[in-house]
C-alpha cells in the first residue's frame, strides 16, 4: 500500500516529464529565470561593493547576512525591493548606503543576486567546470613579482600543500575573497587623546564597541570626536581585486594547484 502511494505521489510531481533546469525550476516553483547578461554585469558591481560583507556569492560573510534567504530578495522581482535598501543602506544594522549607484547598476546587482538564488535552489543548472586553465609558470612569476603574494605568504609555510588541501574552485575563491578567521583588532582614540585597543565587537556609522585585553567591554558614540582604526589584514587582497585581470587570476590558480 505504501509503495503504491509513493508511486502515485511521484507520478503527480509537476515537471517530472521534463528534464534539466526547466523541469527542476517548475518543480521548485521558482520565479522567472534571471537575465544572465544582466547578472554578468552585476557580478563585478557586487564584488566591489557587497562581497566583503555578504560573501562572493551572496551567501553571507563575516559581517553580512546570507542574501539568498533575505525576505527582501525573495520578494523582489527586478530591483524594486532591493533598490531602496542598496541606495539608502541600513545604518542600524551597519550597512552603508550606495547612493552613487544608478538604477541600471542596481538592476544588474539585483539580477546577480537572483541568479545566486537560482543556482542554489535549482540543481538542474549545476555544472562542474575545470577552472585550471592558466599558466602555472606565469602564476609563480606573479606570486613572487607583481602580486607581491610572497610578502605575506610562503609556499613552505602557510601555503604548504595548499593544492592538496583545497580543490581548484575553492582555492581560487580563497585568494579572491579571503575570510577573516580571527576577530578584528581595533584602536579607539577618544577626544581626550586616550587610546585603547581591543577586539572589535560592533562598528557602524554611529557606535563602536570592543573588548580590551582584560576582557572589559567598552562602547562609544562616534559623533563625539572618537577616532576608530580597524586593523585590516586583508587590505592587500582588497587592493588586488581592482588590479587582477583574468590571466592573473587563472595563472595564479594554476600555480597554487601545483603546491602539493
Amino acid at each position: 500500500m505504501l509503495i503504491g502511494l509513493l508511486s502515485a505521489q511521484t507520478a503527480q510531481r509537476p515537471g517530472q516529464g521534463r528534464r534539466g533546469a526547466a523541469g527542476t525550476r517548475e518543480f521548485l516553483g521558482l520565479g522567472r529565470q534571471p537575465d544572465a547578461a544582466a547578472a554578468a554585469r552585476g557580478k563585478p558591481l557586487f564584488a566591489a561593493n557587497c562581497s566583503f560583507c555578504h560573501g562572493a556569492n551572496a551567501r553571507g560573510g563575516d559581517t553580512g547576512p546570507d542574501l539568498l534567504r533575505s525576505s527582501v530578495v525573495l520578494h523582489d522581482d527586478k530591483g524594486e525591493e532591493i533598490g531602496p535598501v542598496v541606495r539608502n543602506g541600513r545604518a542600524a544594522r551597519g550597512m552603508p548606503a550606495f547612493p552613487a549607484l544608478t538604477e541600471a547598476q542596481i538592476s544588474d546587482l539585483a539580477e546577480f543576486v537572483h541568479l545566486q538564488v537560482e543556482l542554489a535552489a535549482n540543481r538542474g543548472t549545476y555544472q562542474v567546470k575545470n577552472i585550471v586553465t592558466g599558466n602555472a609558470s606565469a602564476g609563480e612569476t606573479y606570486f613572487n613579482g607583481p602580486g607581491k603574494c610572497n610578502t605575506c605568504h610562503a609556499v613552505t609555510g602557510d601555503l604548504l600543500h595548499i593544492g592538496t588541501k583545497l580543490n581548484p574552485a575553492d582555492l581560487q575563491q580563497a585568494f579572491l575573497y579571503p575570510a577573516n578567521r580571527e576577530p578584528a583588532k581595533v584602536t579607539v582614540t577618544l577626544s581626550s587623546g586616550e587610546r585603547m585597543t581591543g577586539t572589535l565587537k560592533h562598528l557602524d556609522d554611529f557606535d563602536v564597541s570592543f573588548s580590551d585585553a582584560q576582557g572589559e567591554f567598552h562602547s562609544y558614540a562616534r559623533n563625539k570626536g572618537v577616532q576608530v582604526a580597524v586593523e585590516d589584514k586583508l587590505a592587500a587582497h582588497r587592493q588586488l581585486l581592482d588590479q587582477y585581470n583574468d590571466s592573473d587570476m587563472h595563472n595564479l590558480t594554476a600555480y597554487l594547484v601545483t603546491l602539493k
